[in-house]
This record gives structure tokens, C-alpha cells and sequence, in this order.
């Protein structure tokens, strides 16, 4: 039975950039990757692609930008005032931090530039602009879900630019991160 969409799918799959540097992988996860095809719930390109395969069906795709997670958008660049970085947490360029919003939610930010008084911060996917290759192959097709699904996160359309400063000071953020494939919100259309 071929993939439509609303079916609940499991997928095994390996990410990797266009140079072959691995960045995410269901191996990594320790399950395959379930949601429901064709509604959104994983980048554009990933949802489009399992559309139409059948179980145990394998196949390598690649996604330009606007499939995956856009183009960067320069209104994402920040300012973050040092003042408000903890004593004695060290920041570096590069480093990626957990921003706290005003709705209580976190948001990772990539350090770009430190400045004397600031920092500048990137609020974009990390895999913004990026061209990404999946490998990927259906290993389950159902009506129901397997696992039973956390509570949604609500879907986003855009990624815009906050209108209020970030709430709280940077946290370093940890290993803890979704995959790139399932998180709505840093999906692009």
C-alpha cells in the first residue's frame, strides 16, 4: 500500500549537507521518525517525498532551501545585551543558546558577533540556506499512530521576527533537540 496522505508512517533516515557532514539521523534518535504524511508536520520537501513510496522502499532525496527551511532572514539578527548573560557563563561565536520568549517558550540562537556592550544573535534555523540530502526508507504505514503523540506544538506559517526583546537571559542549549525532519516550527514553505 503506497503512502497518502494522513497515514501515520515511521521512516528511518539519514540527513547530511551537501559536503556529506551527517546532521541528523534516526539511528541517532534510536526509532525511526513517525508523523503523518502530506499534514505538515516535518519540512516541506521530507513530507512531499514520502508521498507515493511503499513499505521497505528506499530512496535518496535533496532539498534546496525553500523545501527545507528557507532562506535566512536578516530581520532574525539580534542584538542581545550582554548585560543580561548570567555571571560566569561563558559565550563564545558560534556557540548556540537557548533564548527564553515571552510566552515562556525557548528559542536557540546561534552567537554570530560579540560586540562590547552585545551580542548579535541568530535567531534563523541553523539549516537555513542549506541544500540537505535525506536517504530515507518507510518501515511502517498505518491509520493510527504507534506511539502515542505528545501534545502538538502549534504549526507556524512564517518564521518572523519577534516583536518583543527575548524575556530572559541566554541558557546553553543542550543535546535535547528535535530533529530537523520533525520540527514544525522551523519548517519553511
Amino acid at each position: 500500500m503506497p503512502v497518502e496522505k494522513g497515514n501515520y508512517i515511521q521512516v528511518e533516515y539519514t540527513g547530511s549537507l551537501e559536503d556529506g557532514t551527517v546532521f541528523d539521523s534516526s539511528e541517532k534518535h534510536g526509532k525511526p521518525l513517525e508523523f503523518a504524511a502530506g499534514e505538515k508536520k516535518v519540512i516541506k520537501g521530507f513530507d512531499e517525498a514520502v508521498l507515493g513510496m511503499e513499505k521497505d522502499e528506499e530512496k535518496e532525496i535533496t532539498l534546496k532551501p525553500e523545501q527545507a527551511y528557507g532562506m535566512p532572514n536578516p530581520e532574525l539578527i539580534k542584538k542581545f545585551p550582554k548585560e543580561k548573560i548570567p555571571d560566569g557563563q561563558e559565550v563564545k561565536e558560534g556557540m548556540v543558546i537557548g533564548i527564553g520568549l515571552p510566552d515562556g517558550g525557548m528559542a536557540p540562537a546561534t552567537i554570530t558577533k560579540i560586540e562590547e556592550d552585545h551580542l548579535l544573535i541568530d535567531l534563523n534555523p541553523p539549516l537555513a540556506g542549506k541544500t540537505l540530502k535525506f536517504k530515507i526508507k518507510i518501515v511502517g504505514i498505518g491509520d493510527a499512530p504507534v506511539e502515542k503523540p505528545a501534545a502538538e506544538k502549534p504549526k507556524t506559517e512564517e518564521k518572523k521576527a519577534p516583536d518583543e526583546k527575548p524575556a530572559e537571559a541566554p541558557v546553553e542549549k543542550k543535546d535535547e533537540e528535535k530533529s530537523p525532519a520533525e520540527d514544525p516550527e522551523k519548517k519553511a514553505e
